[in-house]
């Protein structure tokens, strides 16, 4: 609807002007995550007195964040969009708004940062699932309001959609004070901890540099190299690629806490597990959807858009792989966290995971093509694994042979046995709504047996069929 109303071009230039504000979110994430530790690690140790502590001074450094964040992108922002980016001329009046919008939408998402982490830390994860249904509402809403005036939709659009983030973080912030009482902010200033907190989210935010230079890094380069419309078909893409990233994140959300609690009480052998478990069902979980994506890509871009713009299809297939690479990493990086001692972990994390936005740069300006980009990126997401597995080997004597041997070689396997049935499906019929449908159905056919037999051991086999026959008795009851 929003590609729809916006048309491409003006879809282009917000997915590449908002982007370029993501850029700063780098810093929010950095410090969500490292917050979380903290929260996470002393709940682990039940110290209330400290939680406080450490959520006061959490506010203390967004507060001086934002600051710094919002002289900076003031100075930067303007200048880049009128003498650098390539945006269609007389759009750049409604490319500025977009940038205000995004960075005033940053901000609001940077202050709201403790709360949403003492909802990870307290694992009241239902909450975030009812707040994301009421913001999808709120989004959808937006759109048809775009429809209803006559004003400049990409101006309106960006309005609108901050004006949804200041809602979320009041209700953000209302929920937390009542639900959580090491959630009550007073001035105070523990320059150790404040300190501590600021070295961590600092290394943190070095490490994990990476992410952003090659994505939101990337899409400028694409702007600059291709113009709005490819940014557009990225847009598209990554909408998708976004969506099926979420569903997996919450597993992952969930069961991150439980990695640092485990690892903070002294039993790194149960982390180590969850760490297995939790790379291993998160790639099982990205298969239900990534299968059927991959082979309908054409025909599902087709049936949800008006207006499919070029190389979306292409962009869409590599980014979930992208996504597929980069998730048996993810729990090792909760692991590194949980250790505190993450200063030569992300010294190499960064340095190899930032090669991605110069390579581009380099094959862009050699002529290659902008799919290029996604390749690298896949190679160098499983590159990184390994870099993990070496770090976590001499951090915390990680066992790197088991984890290849019972997930990466696994996963393997499972991945190829899930694709052979569908793209059958997919070689024999020509395109249509019939075919898209058969092939979900044998796709998750396909993929529930060999997970089950071959990706999972005898104890998590017991596990699944004990959940199931508990669910099957709770719903006869």
């Amino acid at each position: 609807m929003v590609l729809s109303t916006l048309g491409i071009e003006d879809y282009g230039i917000y997915n590449v002007v908002g982007g370029f504000v993501a850029m700063f979110a780098l810093v929010s994430a950095s410090l969500t995550n490292s917050i979380s530790r903290f929260i996470t690690f002393e709940l682990g140790r039940g110290n209330k007195i400290r939680l406080n502590r450490i959520f006061c001074t959490s506010i203390n450094i967004q507060i001086v964040l934002s600051a710094i964040i919002i002289i900076l992108a003031e100075l930067v922002g303007a200048w880049f969009i009128y003498t650098k980016m390539n945006i269609p001329e007389g759009r750049e009046f409604a490319a500025l708004w977009v940038f205000q919008c995004s960075l005033l939408s940053f901000i609001l998402g940077l202050i709201s940062v403790p709360y949403n982490a003492l909802i990870v830390a307290h694992e009241h994860m239902k909450t975030f699932a009812y707040i994301g249904l009421w913001e999808s509402l709120l989004k959808l809403g937006a759109v048809y309001l775009l429809v209803l005036f006559a004003m400049d939709k990409l101006i309106l659009y960006a309005i609108l959609l901050t004006s949804i983030a200041l809602l979320l973080r009041l209700v953000y912030g209302v929920y937390c004070k009542k639900h959580f009482e090491e959630c009550r902010y007073h001035f105070i200033l523990d320059k150790s901890l404040f300190k501590e907190i600021g070295a961590f989210a600092g290394w943190y935010l070095f490490g994990t540099s990476a992410y952003i230079f090659n994505t939101q890094g990337v899409n400028l380069i694409i702007n600059i190299f291709f113009g709005v419309v490819l940014n557009a078909a990225r847009g598209v893409a990554t909408q998708v690629d976004s969506a099926v990233r979420m569903f997996v994140s919450n597993f992952t959300t969930a069961l991150n806490p439980q990695i640092i609690k485990t690892y903070a009480e002294g039993n790194a052998t149960e982390s180590f597990k969850l760490v297995f478990k939790g790379a291993k069902f998160s790639f099982f979980l990205m298969l239900f959807f990534l299968i059927p994506l991959v082979l309908e890509a054409d025909y599902v871009l087709g049936l949800w858009l008006k207006e499919v713009p070029s190389y979306a299809p292409l962009f869409l297939r590599l980014a979930l792989f992208v996504a597929l690479a980069d998730l048996p990493g993810a729990p090792l990086t909760t692991l590194a966290l949980g250790t505190g001692d993450i200063k030569r972990y992300y010294l190499y994390v960064g340095g190899f995971g930032c090669l991605v936005f110069p390579v581009t740069w380099l094959l862009f300006k050699l002529g290659c093509n902008p799919e290029i980009y996604y390749i690298v990126y896949i190679l160098d997401n499983i590159l990184l694994i390994f870099v993990r597995l070496f770090l976590l080997k001499r951090m915390v004597k990680f066992p790197v042979r088991r984890y290849v041997n019972e997930v990466l070689s696994i996963v393997l396997i499972v991945l190829l046995v899930c694709f052979i049935p569908p793209i059958s499906i997919v070689e024999i019929l020509p395109p249509s709504f019939g075919r898209l449908i058969l092939t979900c159905m044998v796709s998750v056919i396909s993929a529930i047996p060999a997970m089950y037999y071959i990706g999972m051991t005898r104890s998590e086999r017991i596990t699944v069929c004990d959940m199931v026959k508990n669910k099957l008795k709770r719903r006869k009851q």
